[in-house]
């Protein structure tokens, strides 16, 4: 084994697996498709250690709740296999995200972050909007909006 890591572009399908297992706690009976997956203006992307994905991230282009005028993608879905948790493979892929989104003109990428992983936004530079803590619909799990401004 290598352990070579690499970002990519993947089409949506390739990240169900990690993302049910992940986030859904590998519940079959919980589709991880979203409605917006196939949209031509929707971005995957996978991190992958030695072609094994272990990390995932989709974005699609939503306004923005903190600044609606500003350019701005939701950040979904993003999951680190349970085996390479806390090694910065998700900071790797964040950052490759951060930088297309900018090479695209973006000006502001938000989410609903999952409350147990707020750490890892924060250590990335991303802000929680005050007051905007929640229950995910699609989850029960606590959740806050997060962001970060990608161009000033």
């Amino acid at each position: 084994m290598t352990n070579t890591f690499e970002v990519r572009r993947v089409a949506p399908e390739a990240l169900y697996d990690l993302r049910r297992r992940v986030l859904r706690a590998d519940n079959p009976e919980v589709s991880v498709a979203y409605v917006r997956d196939t949209e031509e203006t929707s971005i995957h992307f996978a991190g992958l250690l030695d072609e094994r994905i272990v990390v995932s991230a989709s974005l699609y282009p939503t306004e923005s709740p903190i600044n609606p005028v500003l350019n701005a993608y939701q950040l979904r879905y993003v999951a680190t296999d349970f085996d390479v948790q806390g090694k910065g493979l998700g900071g790797i892929v964040l950052d490759a995200v951060e930088e297309e989104l900018k090479s695209l003109g973006v000006e502001q990428v938000w989410a609903n972050g999952r409350d147990t992983a707020l750490d890892f936004y924060r250590a990335h530079n991303w802000q929680l909007l005050e007051g905007s803590e929640h229950l995910s619909p699609e989850t029960k799990l606590p959740h806050t909006i997060i962001y970060k401004l990608l161009l000033s």
